[in-house]
C-alpha cells in the first residue's frame, strides 16, 4: 500500500467522524472550527503526494472544498459523509495506472 491510498483511508475515516450529525458538529463548534481548518491541510497535504505519485486526487480536491464549505452547519454535515464516501472509494480503485503501462507494444513499430 503506497502513502497516498493510506492517506486517503485516514483523511475519509477523520471525515466520515466529522459527518456525524450531532457528534461531528459538536467537536467543530466546541474547538472553535480548528478541525476544519486542519482538515485543509492535510488535505492538502494528501493532494500534493497523490499529484507526486500520480494517483486519483478527486477526493482530495472535494476534501479541500468540504473544509470550506464545512462552516455552513448541515450543509458541512452532508459534504463531510459525502467526502468520506468519495475518498473511501479513490483509495479502493487503486491507482489511475492501467494495468500493462510497463509493457512496450512491439506491434506498433515504433
Amino acid at each position: 500500500m503506497n502513502i497516498s491510498r493510506l492517506l486517503k483511508i485516514i483523511t475519509g475515516g477523520m471525515e466520515a467522524f466529522l459527518g456525524i450529525p450531532f457528534l461531528g458538529g459538536a467537536i467543530i463548534l466546541a474547538s472553535a472550527w480548528g478541525p476544519l481548518q486542519f482538515m485543509f491541510v492535510f488535505h492538502l497535504i494528501t493532494l500534493i503526494i497523490c499529484i507526486v505519485q500520480k494517483e486519483r486526487f478527486t477526493g482530495s480536491v472535494l476534501g479541500l472544498i468540504t473544509s470550506i464549505v464545512g462552516y455552513v452547519p448541515v450543509i458541512g454535515m452532508i459534504m463531510h459523509i459525502v467526502t468520506a464516501l468519495v475518498l473511501f472509494f479513490d483509495a479502493a480503485r487503486g491507482s489511475k495506472k492501467r494495468k500493462n503501462e510497463h509493457v512496450i507494444n512491439v506491434r506498433k513499430g515504433y
